[in-house]
C-alpha cells in the first residue's frame, strides 16, 4: 500500500540522479509530529535519524555529520537554540556547520529573531507540509557539492522544449551575474531587495533552478521581518555563487 504522504509532484529534483541523499537528524518530543517529519522527509529521499529528546539530538549531532538539523524549540534535556548554540560552539563536532531549521507550533517575532540571529536558517511553524519539507531540503543544496543545482525536469516541464529552457538559462545567468555585486548594498533597501527576490524566483521557477529559489524564499521571508540573519544571506550567496557555476557548465 502506498505512503499517504507520496505524492507525484514532490519528488526530489532527478535533473542529475548521481547526487547522494541528505542525511537529516529529526528532533520533536511530540511523537505525531516526529513521526509526520522522518516520513515526510524520508518520501523525499533523505536519510532520516528520528529521536525525541534534545540531549540525545545533541549527542547524535556531535558524533555524526548530518546536512540538515530540524530541531523542536521545546524539548526534554535541551531546545533547538541550546542545542545549536553548543553545536557551533564545538569545532569538533561532527554537524557543528550543519544546516539548522527550529520547528515550532508557535512563534513570537522575537524569539523568531533570536533564533535566526543564533544561526538557524529558517523556522518551520508545524503543523507543516510536504511542500515544506522539500523546501527544506532544498536549503542544503547549495552546500553539498555533488548536489543538483539545476533541475532539468523541472525546467523542461515549465518551458516545454530545450530551446527555450537553454535561452530561459541564459537570462537567469545575466540576472544572477548582476545581483551578486550588489547583494552588500540591497541590504539597505529592504523592500526592494524583497521584491528583487521576488522576481529571482520566478525566474529561478521557469529554469529549474530549485536551491537558489528555495534560499531566495527564505531570504525574502526574513527581509519582510526586519534585517536577515548573516547566515542566510551567505547561504543564499553561496546557493547564486553555485548556480552560477552551473550554468557555466
Amino acid at each position: 500500500m502506498p505512503s499517504p504522504l507520496a505524492h507525484p509532484d514532490l519528488d526530489l529534483p532527478s535533473g542529475r540522479t548521481d547526487a547522494p541523499s541528505p542525511r537529516v537528524l529529526v528532533a520533536d518530543d511530540d511523537p505525531g509530529s516526529c513521526r509526520f517529519l522522518g516520513d515526510g522527509l524520508q518520501q523525499l529521499g533523505a536519510h532520516v535519524l528520528a529521536c525525541g529528546d534534545g540531549a540525545m539530538a545533541l549527542e547524535h549531532a556531535r558524533r555524526e555529520a548530518f546536512d540538515l538539523l530540524l530541531l523542536d524549540c521545546r524539548m526534554p534535556g535541551a531546545g533547538a537554540m541550546q542545542i545549536l548554540v553548543q553545536l557551533r560552539a564545538d569545532s569538533t563536532a561532527a554537524s557543528t556547520a550543519s544546516v539548522a531549521v527550529a520547528t515550532s507550533a508557535e512563534m513570537a517575532s522575537r524569539d523568531r529573531r533570536q533564533l535566526l540571529d543564533a544561526g538557524f536558517s529558517e523556522i518551520l511553524l508545524k503543523p507543516c507540509t510536504v511542500a515544506d519539507l522539500r523546501r527544506m531540503l532544498h536549503l542544503v543544496q547549495a552546500d553539498r557539492p555533488q548536489a543538483p543545482m539545476l533541475d532539468d525536469r523541472a525546467a523542461l516541464t515549465t518551458s516545454g522544449d530545450a530551446t527555450t529552457m537553454r535561452a530561459l538559462r541564459l537570462l537567469l545567468r545575466e540576472e544572477l551575474a548582476l545581483l551578486l555585486p550588489e547583494l552588500d548594498r540591497l541590504l539597505a533597501d529592504r523592500v526592494g531587495f524583497g521584491e528583487r527576490l521576488h522576481r529571482l524566483r520566478s525566474s529561478c521557477g521557469f529554469c529549474g533552478a530549485t536551491a537558489l529559489a528555495a534560499h531566495a524564499a527564505a531570504l525574502q521571508q526574513q527581509l519582510a521581518r526586519s534585517t536577515p540573519a548573516p547566515a542566510a544571506l551567505a547561504r543564499f550567496r553561496t546557493a547564486l555563487l553555485s548556480t552560477l557555476q552551473a550554468l557555466d557548465r
